[in-house]
């Protein structure tokens, strides 16, 4: 299946890789394999993880306190916002449009 990001997903990203680029470049790196691992495996089985309060799917990546939330469309896998767990559980939900 394939994935596809609001455009604003990127602008979350540079800001998270930035911190962590900021403190070190293999904590930069490791979290930018944290957030594709999490992407293939919605991608290979896009029902498997859990739906959050807003309706959408919620990945939770393994070693650092983020998720991303994503939903179905058809053939491909649209994700919404990238952000921390500790975030308004509101922050990026605009982005969703049904």
């Amino acid at each position: 299946m394939d994935v596809r990001f609001h455009k604003g997903v990127q602008a979350d990203l540079d800001a998270i890789l930035s911190r962590y680029y900021g403190v070190s470049e293999q904590l930069g790196e490791d979290f930018f394999a944290e957030f594709q691992i999490g992407i293939r495996k919605a991608t290979a089985n896009p029902q498997y993880f859990h739906f959050d309060r807003s309706g959408l799917r919620r990945c939770n990546l393994d070693r650092f306190p983020y998720h991303f939330l994503y939903d179905i469309r058809g053939t491909y896998v649209r994700v919404w916002v990238l952000r921390h767990n500790q975030r308004n559980p509101q922050l990026g939900l605009r982005r969703f449009k049904q």
